[in-house]
Parts: C-alpha cells; sequence; structure tokens
C-alpha cells in the first residue's frame, strides 16, 4: 500500500451546452463538449492505520463530511472493497466553488483514482468512470479529462481529438449560482433553434484542429436563464471579447465566464485588466491558463508525487 499520494484535480470549461430534454427521472439529457484546463485543486492522500475518511481543507465554508463530494468517493471505493485502514483527505482549492467548472467533481475523480491506487484495487479507467456517476453526473469526465463529447447526463463520453492549444483567461463574479435553481428554470421545450449550440458543427471544427472555427461556434444553453438574473456575466463575455477574446462563454451553469486568446500578449494583458485595471470590479477571481491536453491525460497520469 501507498501512504502518501500528492494529486491535481483539474477544473474544465464547457466549449458547449446543449439540454435536449427533461427526462422522467428528473435529470436533463444534455449534449456538451468538455475541456479541461490547467486550473487545478491540490489533493493529498495519507493512509491511516485506523479504519475511517477525515477531510481537511483550505475553505472554512466547505463540509468536511459525508456532504464532501472527495468524502463520499472514498466512501464508495472503501466500502466495496472492506477496507480496513483509513485515510486522510488533504484538499487544497484554488477552482473557484459553485462556477460551472466542476472543481467538486474533479475533486471526486482524484480520490477515486487515488484511492484504487493507494490500495492497489485494480480498477481500470473504465471501472472508475462506471462508479464516478453514482457520485455525480460530471465525475465519469473528470476521471478521463481532456476534449470529450458528453452526452445523457453527461456520463457517455467519446474522446475528441486534443484542441490546438491557447490561452484561456477565466474571470468569476463575486456570486454564486445554483446549478439546480438554473436547471429548474430551464424550459427545454420553449427553446428557439437559435438557443442551441452548434454542437455537431464544433465537433466537425475541433476534428480540423481549427480553434477560430471552435471558437465562433461556442454556445451555452444555460445562459438564456443564468444571464438574465445575473447580468454581470453577459458584461463580463463583452468585456473579455473587448480585450482581444476570440470569443468568450459562460461555463456550465455559471457564472464562471471565460474568453479564448490565441495571442500570448492580447490574454496577458487581458488579465491585468480584468485583474486589477478598472474592470477588476466585474470579477472576484481572475485566472490565466490554457487547455489541458498532455499526454498524460491518455495514460491516466495523475500523481505528481507519491511516496511508498
Amino acid at each position: 500500500m501507498i501512504r502518501h499520494l500528492g494529486l491535481k484535480a483539474y477544473g474544465k470549461i464547457n466549449l458547449g451546452l446543449d439540454v435536449l430534454k427533461k427526462r422522467e427521472d428528473g435529470y436533463h439529457e444534455v449534449r456538451m463538449i468538455m475541456q479541461t484546463v490547467g486550473l487545478y485543486d491540490k489533493i493529498d492522500l495519507y493512509l491511516k492505520e485506523t479504519p475511517g475518511i477525515t477531510v481537511q481543507t483550505n475553505l472554512y465554508y466547505l463540509p468536511v463530511n459525508e456532504n464532501n463530494l472527495v468524502y463520499k468517493a472514498a466512501k464508495l471505493l472503501m466500502d466495496e472493497f472492506h477496507i480496513n485502514h483509513g485515510v486522510t483527505i488533504h484538499l487544497k482549492k484554488f477552482i473557484p466553488v459553485s462556477a460551472g467548472m466542476a472543481g467538486g467533481s474533479s475533486d471526486a475523480a482524484a480520490v477515486l483514482f487515488g484511492v484504487n491506487k493507494m490500495f492497489n484495487l485494480g480498477l481500470s479507467m473504465e471501472a472508475l468512470m462506471e462508479r464516478g456517476v453514482k457520485i455525480g453526473a460530471d465525475v465519469p469526465y473528470c476521471v478521463m479529462r481532456g476534449t470529450a463529447l458528453s452526452e445523457g447526463i453527461g456520463e457517455i463520453l467519446t474522446p475528441l481529438p486534443p484542441i490546438p492549444q491557447c490561452q484561456v483567461l477565466i474571470a468569476k463574479p463575486g456570486i454564486s449560482v445554483s446549478t439546480k435553481f438554473v436547471y429548474e428554470h430551464l424550459d427545454a421545450a420553449s427553446l428557439r433553434p437559435s438557443d442551441h449550440p452548434d454542437i455537431d458543427g464544433m465537433i466537425a471544427a475541433i476534428r480540423k484542429r481549427d480553434i477560430y472555427g471552435a471558437a465562433s461556434l461556442l454556445g451555452n444553453v444555460l445562459e438564456t436563464v443564468t444571464i438574465p438574473e445575473y447580468p454581470v456575466i453577459a458584461e463580463i463575455k463583452d468585456r473579455l471579447k473587448s480585450l482581444g477574446a476570440v470569443n468568450a462563454l459562460m461555463s456550465g451553469s455559471g457564472p464562471t465566464v471565460f474568453g479564448i486568446f490565441t495571442s500570448p500578449k492580447a490574454a496577458e494583458e487581458a488579465y491585468e485588466e480584468m485583474r486589477y485595471g478598472k474592470s477588476a470590479n466585474l470579477a472576484k477571481s481572475v485566472y490565466l491558463t490554457n487547455f489541458y491536453n498532455t499526454k498524460e491525460v491518455s495514460h491516466g497520469k495523475w500523481s505528481e508525487g507519491e511516496h511508498e
């Protein structure tokens, strides 16, 4: 058994998010283009000789019990495999919370991977993804990572070729948006054809490695609910485009907005403006990162260091 594992849990953005219908089970049928970005939370797993799961975090307002997805992820595998040892989980958050970037789901995915490795359970990535959907719809994708088409409730995943690298400016206003609220107020049946993003067109552009074509088709049907409720999201989108972004979009159910830049210089200047300039009042958290599409994704490599 491994006594310590250091892991990185990467956030995601939605390059395209379409909702097809509401299912009888209450979930929504979706088609999404998911993309991992370089912004990540740090997770350290420590083996305990005594049973039990302990969660520690750098944010005082996050739960440290079964209401935290990292706890649920560890418990899921430890119960299934009757593990008698315990584990301490140190969670250091950098991905904004309640931001539409799947931070909690990515943390859970990292813990699934880590517990599997720590206790030598021998589960494949596919097996971890199958278990991950029990924790949350985004967890299977967060196990897989990279560029992918996500369908069903998010659990049916088709890997896509990596998108050409570019800069991604992430800006989260000082508000939190309830995913439950957004989906409850989305009337999928009354959406206009123009409200739906062209997911197939974006897939075609990605396969051609056409970053400009893909960026031109950015779309998120949930903006029809979130932007009227929080107009600052539209303000941030407009500001990022005026600062040189090829395009900008709200990620997930919001409120985080990202802008895609193909000029590193323009991206750096936009970051300075959004963080320290006259536009700093629009966003509470601002990050400059890029797409995360390294070979490490396809090989399922998560660890940044481990100690026997």
